[in-house]
């Protein structure tokens, strides 16, 4: 049996080692991307990609997809639909296209508008834990017409992909309401340390968020829903003098002020909120 064929475009820190991962599986892989052989004037922050050994560089995206069973877009949300575009005219019918990217739902929706009857589905794949260190053993939730075909593939490699009913985008929606919380409570932490290292505090708030953190259970979830509710007036004052004291010590307070104003709405327009 030949080994299944997979195009990654995108070889930076999370496609390569994606595709380290996969070449070590036992799959053919083949790749692009435009930092292999950038220009010599790159943007500050960008550097040239070295890719795994293992991938066989292609020379652009259609001529990565162009033998592929299996397309793995992970470049970025912004150019999801630019990759799709310029790799098209390569495409096979039968062709998995799966995309990785952190992309709203309907940027996933877009793609499959563009490969309306060509004969290629749409995977969406949404990654729900860093790649890095993970690889392509990274946490997947999957939907959309190819995700049970995407499943079988990795299942081949010995990897274990949650396939989700729904259309292309509702992996992604789970990944990003997902994101509201911990990229959210990620600033949160941020900006908190931020005034404890400044008030000399840092060492016991670290341990309180620690212990905080080691608790939280769905409960915890419907306590933080109902409470806000319930004591959206006093919050709303204590958050207005959390903000305060961050501008004192320095800090602006992205996290506290949008925190005040919404239990303040919260507390004035309470018919505009759903929560139960």
């Amino acid at each position: 049996m030949s080994a299944v064929r997979i195009a990654l475009l995108g070889l930076g820190e999370a496609g390569s080692e994606i595709a380290r991962d996969l070449v070590a599986a036992g799959a053919d892989v083949r790749g692009y991307d435009p930092l292999v052989d950038p220009p010599s004037d790159l943007p500050p922050g960008r550097a040239r990609v070295v890719p795994p050994e293992g991938v066989e560089v292609r020379s652009d995206e259609a001529d990565a997809v162009r033998d592929a069973d299996l397309v793995l877009s992970v470049n970025s949300s912004h150019d999801a639909v630019l990759a799709l575009v310029n790799a098209r005219p390569a495409l096979r019918p039968g062709t998995v296209w799966a995309d990785l990217n952190a992309a709203a739902p309907a940027v996933k929706v877009a793609l499959v508008a563009e490969l309306a009857d060509t004969g290629v589905p749409v995977v969406d794949v949404a990654l729900m834990a860093v790649v890095p260190g993970n690889g392509m053993h990274t946490p997947q939730v999957v939907s959309g017409e190819g995700a049970v075909r995407y499943a079988g593939i990795f299942a081949d490699l010995g990897v274990v992909v949650q396939v989700v009913n729904g259309p292309a985008g509702a992996a992604s929606s789970r990944k990003l309401l997902r994101s509201v919380f911990w990229k959210g409570t990620a600033a949160a932490v941020v900006e908190a340390m931020q005034g404890a290292e400044t008030a000399g505090l840092a060492d016991w708030l670290r341990e309180d968020i620690g212990r905080e953190m080691a608790r939280f259970g769905p409960a915890t979830v419907d306590r933080m829903v109902a409470g806000s509710r319930q004591h959206a007036r006093r919050r709303a004052d204590e958050m207005a003098a959390a903000a305060e004291q961050l501008v004192g010590l320095g800090v602006e307070p992205r996290v506290a002020a949008a925190a005040r104003d919404q239990l303040a709405e919260l507390r004035d327009r309470p018919e505009r909120w759903t929560l139960r």
